[in-house]
């Protein structure tokens, strides 16, 4: 040191000077490499849409063709699942990536706690600098965190837990709430287009009814004629004998998913009718994913962003004699799930993935997404890297449902993994048994028959274990 003269010195400070000048100049030109790649994200999530309401999915009535080329061309789930059919708490777990056991939100009026909304992934992005926007229903407690986007067009009416239908729109005239929807839609784009890496959640009404006695399909009036000369069949389980087998205290009219049945699909005439209402809504909620699609690709935004569609839950159509969710049946725990990415590998554009997703995957897999460390907390998994292998196949998962009780929504909990279907009735030690390889259906169980008590006793137990596992706190 003694040898560096006291102009070297000077010189050097200039040139480091310059040096770190430069970089920050370039820095603010030249985004860092990772934070350049960040895609904007699109969540879609519908509410009441069952697994098989998507062309995609092998309907071959419904007219979903937005959906279906997006479903095509990126990753299609056929196994997708919700660990708890009903809004509210489905919601909760999609934000937070994790099971009721851990969320704690088991009804429509808590709101997450202020820890719990730090770890969700909207607030996540946020830190790392995406703008956020919310458009639709939030679902979730009864003060949802509008403060936290920004942009948020909230449907939902006031008090209640469900946005109406038709509203006064802009200007003075009624309109359809997935129109107001789509017109949201258009103008986040149009603002945030060239701001950065942007995150959008989008929650529609459709395709769940309008509450009310009777509850009612309300559509908008384009649609009328859709599927006008159609005949949709009647489901194997809408027969009178299957609703007969179930056990006394689901039989009754104070089960919600039959008192809404008589209102709905009590008749052909009404079922016929009520089942095209419910399609004529998928089908608004396309024309709007379509119009988005539109609107990016204008943008030139299409390339640099991911569009990811799920179901907040199944629905029962007739199905057991009900209509509704809530229980542990397929139609209403299995929902409809893609990923669009235009950016994925050519082995994982237009693939179609066995892989059990669940509800409580689409936090984390946004998270990945965006280049955002995935809290501890979260239970769920990294869907990307689930298809390729990358993050280990789950083999089963637990079902809760605890909202409300018997005799309206009789609470249930229980174990799936891909052979067999395990559902505990818990305030009436119900159990159901059904092997979903031989009766898809769900329409013997098997929970008494002496044959498949060793497989019985395993399911019990490897439940038992499964809820100690998924209620842990985190550490």
């Amino acid at each position: 040191m003694e040898h560096i003269t006291k102009a070297k010195i000077i010189f050097m400070g200039l040139a480091l000077t310059a040096l770190v000048s430069f970089k920050i100049a370039k820095s603010e030109k030249e985004p860092p490499a990772k934070q350049a790649e960040r895609p904007n994200i699109i969540f879609i999530l519908t509410d009441d849409q069952r697994f098989d309401a998507l062309g995609a999915m092998g309907n071959q009535i419904i007219k979903t063709p937005h959906m279906d080329k997006l479903a095509k061309e990126g990753i299609l789930f056929k196994n997708a699942f919700v660990t708890t059919s009903i809004c509210c708490v489905s919601r909760a777990s999609v934000l937070t990536g994790q099971y009721q056991s851990r969320h704690n939100i088991g009804d429509f009026s808590t709101d997450l706690s202020a820890a719990a909304l730090a770890k969700t992934y909207p607030s996540l992005l946020k830190g790392a600098g995406y703008k956020l926007g919310f458009i639709g229903k939030f679902g979730v407690g009864k003060h949802p965190p509008a403060s936290l986007y920004d942009f948020w067009v909230d449907t939902e009416a006031g008090e209640k837990s469900q946005p109406d239908y038709i509203t006064i729109g802009k200007n003075g005239k009624e309109i359809h709430d997935t129109d107001t929807i789509g017109h949201a839609i258009g103008d986040f784009l149009d603002k945030f287009s060239d701001n950065g890496p942007f995150c959008l959640s989008v929650s529609f009404k459709a395709p769940h009814e309008q509450d009310g006695d009777p509850p009612k399909y309300i559509i908008q009036p384009r649609y009328k004629d859709y599927y006008k000369n159609v005949h949709i069949p009647s489901p194997i389980t809408a027969a009178p004998k299957y609703w007969e087998q179930l056990p006394d205290f689901l039989r009754t009219d104070e089960n919600f998913g039959r008192s809404r049945w008589k209102g709905l699909f009590g008749t052909p005439g009404l079922y016929q009718e009520n089942v095209k209402n419910y399609y004529r809504l998928i089908t608004g909620v396309d024309d709007v994913v379509g119009e988005m699609v539109n609107k990016l690709a204008r943008l030139k935004l299409t390339k640099k962003t991911i569009i990811i569609f799920m179901g907040d839950n199944g629905m029962f159509l007739g199905e057991h004699g009900m209509e509704g969710k809530w229980y542990g049946y397929e139609e209403s725990i299995r929902v409809p799930m893609f990923i669009y990415d235009p950016n994925l590998p050519k082995q994982l554009q237009s693939y179609a993935a066995a892989q059990m997703a669940l509800n409580i995957d689409i936090a984390p897999t946004i998270l990945s997404m965006a280049h955002v460390p995935v809290p501890k907390g979260m239970q769920g998994k990294d869907l990307i890297g689930l298809v390729k292998k990358q993050v280990p196949e789950r083999s089963d998962f637990v079902y809760q449902h605890y909202f409300l009780g018997s005799p309206h929504i009789p609470k249930v909990e229980g174990l799936v993994n891909k052979r067999f279907k395990y559902m505990n009735f818990i305030e009436h030690g119900y159990e159901e048994l059904y092997d979903l390889k031989n009766d898809p259906h769900e329409t013997v169980n098997l929970a008494k028959n002496r044959a498949y008590i060793e497989i019985l006793k395993g399911l019990r137990g490897k439940f038992t274990m499964r809820k100690a596992e998924i209620s842990k706190p985190v550490l």
